[in-house]
């Protein structure tokens, strides 16, 4: 398949699970596309395989058995004749080989090409690509770090507290913030071993530790043509263990002349790489405003209906419109509303978050002007123990932020969820947070946050 080939999709196969397949499964419906749900043992009771057009069964309980099996997922494609993969968000969805063997295949992976997603897929070639292109970094190694005594030369030079990451990381794993010399040894030692038990990739590099920071993410899309635009921001401060909780755009923290200038430097980013497809350019913002490019995440995110739904724009359908082949505009698009996204999550916020998986025996779910409710779950439903513990997302809008606080407020004291712990309870409490409701946070929020 050529760059230059169009795609006049008839069937795509979703590779994921749970509330994103569906999400795929209902813009393709809109768009006259036949679907083909994939699935593990533990979720052929899921939604998405009960609405896509077709269902296969592609192994055992475990991610590495099912979906993260790529020649079963390559079988299933084969077997129901889907012309293109959509890869949802977390197993696949950025893995460049499994992009390149969907290439080799005839079947249109549908993101960015291979040598887009390795760009920056690796975090000291990301950052070294964001400087050439003049994009704001945070100060730090230029490159992995070789040994404890390079990290302490660097700390000094930088001025501490530094902080210390994995190159392959994500989610936390092979992270730790170093506040004097004395803690940095053990630091180093840590994070080397967590980041190669975690991603069989021990490297790690330094970087100046941004106090009281914000974490705003620019939503942008580009096509095959070099054309690309942004949708302006998404706050993603309310986090715990650098997991998100919480998303909203605009953020409340943000200024006309900052969305200006951190739209702009978005741009500045996927043009560097010709990006093709949607994807977040994400930034770590200081008290004073200041910006600094942290990562790029070449996929749909989770809160990407947050900005859906304050730009009255389908990321999905666009996402599948660039993989075909078509052009957008290049226009950018500005918050005409206000959005707040809670994720519910089957967790006992009262005893730390502890996942809770089981049987759903009685569910009621919120609706009403202004709520979206996005869930792949309902009364009946099991949920399995083996993947992420995100069970639902509840996006409220409205014309302002207290507007949208306070219908997210009503619609989460009308959601019910029985036979499991979760999260509703933590988003109950955080939208009567004084400092939340006054836009007063930053992403160590949740270090002094308690559950009353």
């Amino acid at each position: 398949m050529t760059k230059d080939s169009k795609v006049n999709f008839k069937k795509i196969l979703i590779a994921n699970r749970g509330e994103i397949a569906l999400r795929v499964i209902r813009t393709c419906r809109e768009m006259g596309i036949k679907t083909v749900a994939v699935y593990s043992t533990a979720d052929k009771d899921s939604l998405h395989v009960k609405f896509a057009d077709e269902a296969v069964c592609i192994g055992r309980p475990s991610s590495s058995d099912s979906y993260l099996n790529i020649p079963h997922l390559m079988a299933a494609a084969e077997i129901t004749n889907a012309d293109g993969i959509h890869p949802g968000y977390g197993f696949l969805a950025e893995n460049a080989r499994f992009s390149e063997i969907c290439g080799e295949s005839g079947i249109k992976f549908i993101g960015p090409t291979p040598d887009q997603i390795r760009a920056m897929g690796d975090k000291i070639t990301a950052k070294e690509t964001m400087i050439r292109a003049g994009v704001p970094v945070v100060p730090g190694s230029g490159g992995l770090l070789s040994s404890i005594d390079e990290a302490k030369g660097l700390a000094k030079e930088i001025g501490y507290p530094v902080i210390l990451k994995a190159t392959a990381g994500g989610g936390g794993k092979g992270m730790r913030v170093v506040w004097e010399e004395s803690e940095l040894e053990r630091a180093y030692d840590t994070a080397k071993a967590e980041a190669g038990a975690s991603f069989k990739n021990d490297g790690i590099y330094m970087e100046k530790f941004v106090e009281e920071p914000r974490h705003i993410e620019i939503q942008v899309a580009g096509d095959r043509y070099g054309t690309v635009c942004h949708l302006s921001e998404r706050d993603c401060s309310i986090q715990r263990r650098h997991q998100k909780l919480v998303e909203e755009s605009p953020s409340p923290f943000m200024t006309d002349d900052l969305r200006e200038r951190m739209g702009a430097a978005a741009v500045k980013a996927a043009q560097a790489i010709n990006y093709e497809s949607v994807g977040t350019i994400e930034f770590l913002v200081d008290k004073h405003r200041n910006f600094y490019f942290m990562e790029m995440n070449t996929r749909i995110q989770v809160e990407h209906c947050v900005t859906e739904e304050v730009t009255n724009f389908d990321l999905i359908k666009e996402q599948i419109k660039i993989a075909s082949g078509e052009s957008i505009s290049g226009q950018n698009y500005f918050p005409t509303m206000h959005a707040i996204e809670c994720r519910i999550n089957a967790e006992d916020p009262y005893h730390d978050f502890r996942p809770s998986p089981g049987r759903i025996s009685v569910l009621h779910t919120p609706g009403g002007h202004g709520i979206r409710v996005d869930s792949h779950v309902y009364a009946g439903y099991t949920i399995p123990p083996f993947y992420d513990s995100m069970i639902a997302k509840i996006i409220a809008v409205a014309r302002t932020r207290d507007e949208a606080i306070n219908t997210m407020s009503r619609a989460l004291s009308e959601y019910v969820i029985e036979g499991v712990k979760t999260t509703i309870p933590f988003h109950q409490q955080l939208m009567k947070n004084e400092d939340f409701r006054n836009g007063n946070f930053t992403t160590k929020f949740m270090d002094s946050f308690k559950m009353v």
